[in-house]
């Protein structure tokens, strides 16, 4: 279950200079939808609310003046310079209710000494209970050699997690960085044959075109 709470006020008014208003006085405006119901219009309060998406699928229970309800946070509009809250669309949900969430790709472990990890999808998509939502997907890495690739049908799911993106997708790729295989290549074809050989490569050649 949820173990933030905040505490919520209905909205009346709308519009951009109400919006202004409430960042002013701290608060967040927030609109909480789902379950077939008409969307709420709420006003939350801003420090606690920033502190409670620091977590990623945070749920939270909203004590909207004096009627509790369950929710997530399904959308944050930051401001993109000061990356201050300006909105938050809730989902409400209901314990036991299965709900579809972003989820981001965790790498643990380190692959095989001279090679690196490239991720592949930041986020995956699952089904999992809303009242138990994970916040990453755990990959480990560990011991992998150059080619490795971990695909969606590898990924191993948190407990009652379902992965709903395609099983072939690619995750995360192991490979040589590009600067070695370069330096590699380049090396190879600056090898230099010894004069004997050189010289009977010379004459093969010769005796070849004559």
């Amino acid at each position: 279950m949820s173990d933030t709470k905040l505490p919520a006020t209905v909205r009346t008014e709308f519009g951009k200079g109400a919006a202004r208003r409430l960042r002013r006085a701290d608060q967040i405006p927030a609109v909480l939808y789902g379950h077939g119901v008409a969307p709420q219009h709420i006003a939350l309060p801003g420090h606690e609310t920033m502190l409670a998406l620091k977590h990623s699928n945070a749920l939270f229970t909203l004590d909207i003046e004096g009627t509790e309800a369950l929710a997530i946070a399904k959308d944050v509009q930051r401001d993109p310079v000061r990356q201050v809250i300006e909105h938050v669309d809730l989902l409400a949900v209901r314990k036991g209710e299965k709900v579809t969430v972003e989820v981001a790709v965790h790498i643990v472990g380190e692959s095989q000494p001279g090679t690196i990890h490239m991720v592949d999808a930041q986020t995956v998509t699952l089904e999992a209970e809303a009242t138990h939502l994970p916040e990453a997907v755990v990959v480990s890495i560990d011991g992998m050699a150059a080619g490795t690739q971990v695909r969606g049908a590898d990924l191993v799911m948190p407990e009652g997690s379902v992965f709903l993106g395609d099983p072939e997708s690619s995750i995360v790729t192991i490979a040589v960085p590009r600067a070695e295989v370069e330096e590699t290549e380049e090396a190879a074809e600056g090898i230099e044959l010894p004069a004997g050989e050189a010289a009977e490569s010379t004459e093969a050649e010769t005796t070849d075109e004559a």
